[in-house]
C-alpha cells in the first residue's frame, strides 16, 4: 500500500530531511510539497520526487514561475490556502515544516485533509495550540511531533500513566557560545553566532540556539503539548546533544532518549521507517554514552531563562508577544541593526512592559486575533529597540 504525502516547507532543513527519510521507501508517495520562496529548489525537489502539486508564498515567483512548472507538468499554487483544490479525501500524512509564526494558517489548513500530522513548526504550537487540538479532534486527525526533543518526550511517555511523571528534562546545547562569557559576546558578529556547534539549521532558530530562546520555546512547546505543569519541566545543557530528553517517573525510573544530530532520526521514525545501513552506529553510540555530561544552565550566562517564570499556567496571549518580539530582534541582529547583547536586553525589557500586560490576562480565541496581536506588538515595539553597548 503506497502512502500520500505532504510536505509543507520542503526547501528549509527540516522538509529536506523528511524527503531524504523517504527517498529510498517506496510505502510513500509526494503529493504536494510547499516553499515561501526558494521556488528554484522547490522546483527541482517536484521533478525529483515526481510530484504533481506545489504551492509557493510568493506571488512574484508563482506568477513567473508557474509556466516552467508546468512545462515539468507540475501545476503550481500560489499558497497553501489552495490545497482544497487538489485535495477531496485525506492524505496518509501531512508535515509541517514551515517556520515562523507563518506555519500556523497552514497548519489549520492542512489537518482537514490528514488522517496524521506531523509538526516541527513550534511557533504555531506555542501561539495556537488550543486552536490546533481543537481542530485535530473535530477532524479525527493524530498528532506527532517531530522536534528531537519532543518527539523524544513523547516517544518516552505514550504508553505511560501522566501521573507517574516528576519530572521532564530538555537538553539543550549551549550553543557556540556555551564557553565564553557574557562580555566576549556583546558585539560578535551574526556569522560566528550563526555557527552551531552540533546542527545545521536556518538562521532565526541558530541564533535562537545560541541565546536559549529556541530551549525556552521548547519548554512551552513540551507544557502545552503534554499538558504539563511547569514544575515539571526543566532546562540542562547537555553539549554532545546526544540525549534529547530525560524523564523522571514515580518510583525512582528514569528513561530518557538518545540519537546522533541527525534529524532523519525522529522524522524517520514517526513515520515508522526503521532502516539502520550504519554498521557503526552502535559502537559510536556506545562512546557518546561514556561521555555524557549534563550542566545546570547559568542564568548570568543565558538571561533570557528568566522569562520562563513569566510564563503562564494558561494559554495567554504573552506567548504571542514573546514570539513576535524575539523575532523582531532577531532580524533586527541579523540585519546588523542592533548587537547580540541587544537581543537580551531589548526582549527581557520589552516583555515586561506595561503596554502589554493587560494581554497576559486574555486569550486569543481565533487566528485572527493572534494576528492582530502580532500586527500591535510590532507597531508598539518599532521605535522602542535600543542598540546596547
Amino acid at each position: 500500500m503506497i502512502n500520500n504525502i505532504i510536505i509543507l516547507g520542503s526547501t528549509g532543513s527540516i522538509g529536506a530531511s523528511t524527503l531524504k527519510s523517504i527517498s529510498k521507501n517506496k510505502k510513500f508517495k509526494v503529493t504536494a510539497l510547499s516553499s515561501n520562496k526558494n521556488i528554484k529548489k522547490l522546483l527541482n525537489q517536484s521533478i525529483k520526487y515526481r510530484v504533481k502539486y506545489a504551492f509557493i508564498e510568493d506571488n512574484r515567483m508563482y506568477i513567473n514561475y508557474k509556466s516552467t512548472f508546468k512545462k515539468n507538468k507540475i501545476n503550481l499554487f500560489f499558497g497553501v490556502k489552495n490545497i482544497d483544490k487538489i485535495l477531496k479525501s485525506k492524505v496518509y500524512l501531512s508535515i509541517n515544516a514551515i517556520s515562523g509564526i507563518s506555519g500556523l494558517e497552514p497548519s489549520l489548513k492542512i489537518i482537514p485533509f490528514s488522517k496524521k500530522i506531523l509538526i516541527a513548526n513550534k511557533e504555531s504550537i506555542i501561539c495556537a495550540w488550543e486552536i490546533i487540538k481543537k481542530k485535530l479532534i473535530h477532524h479525527k486527525t493524530e498528532f506527532i511531533p517531530i522536534d528531537s526533543e519532543h518527539f523524544s518526550i513523547w516517544n518516552l511517555i505514550k504508553n505511560e500513566n501522566k501521573e507517574k511523571i516528576d519530572k521532564i528534562i530538555l537538553t539543550a546545547s549551549g550553543g557556540p557560545f556555551l564557553k565564553k562569557k557574557r562580555k566576549q559576546i556583546t558585539n560578535i558578529n551574526p556569522k560566528i553566532a550563526l555557527q552551531h556547534p552540533n546542527w545545521k539549521m536556518g538562521k532565526k532558530i541558530s541564533i535562537d540556539s545560541s541565546t536559549m530562546m529556541n530551549k525556552i520555546f521548547e519548554f512551552i512547546e513540551a507544557k502545552k503539548i503534554f499538558n504539563l505543569k511547569k514544575e515539571k519541566l526543566s532546562i540542562f545543557i547537555h553539549p554532545s546533544s546526544f540525549v534529547h530528553a530525560i524523564v523522571f517517573f514515580k518510583g525512582n525510573i528514569i528513561k530518557f532518549l538518545a540519537h546522533n544530530t541527525n534529524m532523519t532520526i525522529p522524522i524517520s521514525n514517526a513515520l515508522g521507517i526503521f532502516n539502520n545501513n550504519n554498521k557503526n552506529i552502535i559502537h559510536s553510540s556506545l562512546q557518546n554514552l561514556n561521555n555524557l555530561k549534563f550542566i545546570e544552565p547559568n542564568v548570568n550566562q543565558f538571561p533570557l531563562l528568566k522569562i520562563i517564570a513569566m510564563i503562564p499556567e494558561k494559554t495567554t496571549f504573552f506567548e504571542t508577544i514573546l514570539i513576535t518580539i524575539n523575532d523582531n530582534l532577531v532580524n533586527k541582529y541579523l540585519n546588523k541593526n542592533i548587537n547580540y547583547n541587544s537581543i537580551h536586553m531589548n526582549l527581557l525589557r520589552l516583555i515586561k512592559s506595561p503596554f502589554f500586560l493587560k494581554y497576559y490576562k486574555l486569550k486569543p480565541k481565533n487566528i485572527y486575533d493572534i494576528r492582530k496581536m502580532i500586527n500591535e506588538t510590532n507597531c508598539y515595539i518599532e521605535n522602542k529597540i535600543k542598540n546596547y553597548a
